[in-house]
């Protein structure tokens, strides 16, 4: 399938555009403007990909032919990348929007020390759900780009702006295309606990919108085109749309969805623009039964939740048959930590706030983090439920002594158990199994003073 255009001369000399396959049947036609929107959504169609560099196709700014990088306005009108990276943000359903500059695709990632991945892309810079406890606005690559947002979507305030701003790369899928060209999977780092995969997205919702979702498919066709292994990463529903792609994907991609909790209100406010947890785990169990392998991201879990949530939480998960379920209890450290106590005052939920303050304690967060993990693994051990892969963090494992410290420092190290294509399965370790039949069993193996 391919993109071809000719000019016709009727009341006036214009350029039409069309796709046609192999033997020249022309499959859909477009006008002498295409739009993204339209170009994209007759990949999807046609289940094939459309490389749209330097086909010629005039900018619908300067009409300039388009030739190597590209972008879209919010209406999707096809813009130079002249005309694009000098244009203004706009506001769209109370997001400033604009394009990413960025040249970066496929990225080395740190991630395959919680044995998500080794690489990552990421089809935007910022993302509509706002997640307060969101780490990313404070990495050290997010604020080295703190000139750019201002510039592009005239942000101030990295971490307090989040949710607000969002950059588009709507060039990505043709640009990973380029650079896939001279790589093979053999290329690519491929340590223990990573395994070589590419997650979408670390940075962003890979699915939060259809703009996005758009690029998402052409990353993914590009990838698992040349047997590259993808985990993807969303809250959002519009990821069942993908479920063709998926399923022709085989056991090179795996979809996972973020819920640490299903109280509905709670959620609402740490996670503002992301859709209700029972959204997601229907978007999971409707792509589990087309026999698309998925997981779940049960972080970060709340202090709210005690043995009995986190039963009940479980249960759940359990009927999505997931090949893992990632755990993480939530870190107090930061500035984001602030940011969802605020935002649960705000929503007027005193008694939560009244624990997510507790954890500022470091002896009552070692507590909680302890005893989530070991309920999680417990629960999961009685219940026969997905295994679990937990992530204890750095601070805890400083905090504890003997045998409690060597398990949590093997929780960190253990690859999780799925099987990515031909990759060899691995095999989920003693480590993640209970900690303690009771906290006093191994209070005298706590020690918070050492990361005080």
């Amino acid at each position: 399938m391919r993109l071809e255009s000719a000019w016709e001369a009727e009341d006036e000399f214009k350029r039409t555009y069309f796709l046609e396959d192999e033997t020249g049947t022309v499959l859909e036609e477009f006008s002498d403007y295409p739009t993204l929107d339209q170009l994209r959504n007759a990949e999807q169609q046609q289940k094939e990909r459309i490389n749209l560099s330097n086909l010629g196709i005039p900018c619908a700014n300067c009409s300039t032919e388009i030739r190597g990088r590209f972008a879209a306005d919010p209406r999707g009108n096809l813009l130079c990348w002249e005309c694009a990276v000098t244009s203004d943000a706009e506001e769209e359903a109370g997001i400033r929007v604009n394009t990413d500059p960025t040249q970066a695709t496929i990225s080395e990632s740190h991630l395959y020390e919680k044995s998500l991945c080794d690489y990552v892309v990421n089809v935007a810079t910022g993302c509509r759900h706002g997640c307060k406890f969101c780490y990313v606005p404070t990495t050290p690559g997010y604020e080295g780009r703190a000139e750019m947002l201002s510039e592009q979507a005239g942000v101030d305030e990295l971490q307090e702006e989040w949710g607000s701003y969002l950059l588009y790369r709507d060039d990505l899928p043709e640009r990973l295309h380029e650079e896939l060209q001279q790589t093979t999977r053999e290329d690519l780092r491929d340590t223990e606990r990573g395994r070589g995969v590419v997650m979408l997205s670390s940075g962003t919702d890979p699915y939060q919108d259809r703009r996005a979702g758009q690029i998402t498919r052409g990353a993914i066709h590009e990838l698992v085109s040349r047997d590259i292994p993808v985990r993807i990463l969303t809250r959002s529903s519009i990821v069942v749309k993908d479920v063709d792609l998926f399923k022709d994907s085989g056991d090179l991609i795996t979809v996972g969805s973020s819920i640490p909790s299903f109280d509905e209100e709670m959620v609402r406010a740490i996670e503002p623009g992301a859709p209700p947890p029972l959204t997601r785990w229907e978007a999971l169990d409707m792509l589990q039964l087309e026999g698309v392998p998925v997981y779940v991201s049960m972080s970060p879990t709340y202090p709210t939740m005690d043995e009995h949530g986190l039963h009940r939480l479980l249960t759940r998960f359990m009927a999505l048959r997931a090949q893992v379920v990632f755990h993480e209890p939530i870190n107090p450290r930061g500035e984001n930590f602030e940011l969802m106590i605020t935002t649960l005052e705000e929503a007027g939920l005193e008694e939560q706030v009244d624990e997510f303050r507790r954890l500022k304690d470091v002896e009552e967060w070692v507590e909680y983090a302890l005893k989530q993990l070991n309920w999680v693994q417990q629960k999961a051990e009685d219940l026969g439920a997905p295994p679990i892969h937990s992530w204890p963090d750095r601070e805890l494992v400083r905090a504890t002594s003997g045998k409690l410290r060597d398990q949590l420092a093997a929780m960190r190290q253990s690859p999780s158990p799925e099987q990515f294509g031909d990759t060899e399965e691995s095999i989920h370790g003693d480590a993640h199994s209970p900690l303690f039949e009771d906290y006093e069993e191994i209070e005298h193996l706590v020690e918070p003073d050492l990361i005080r």
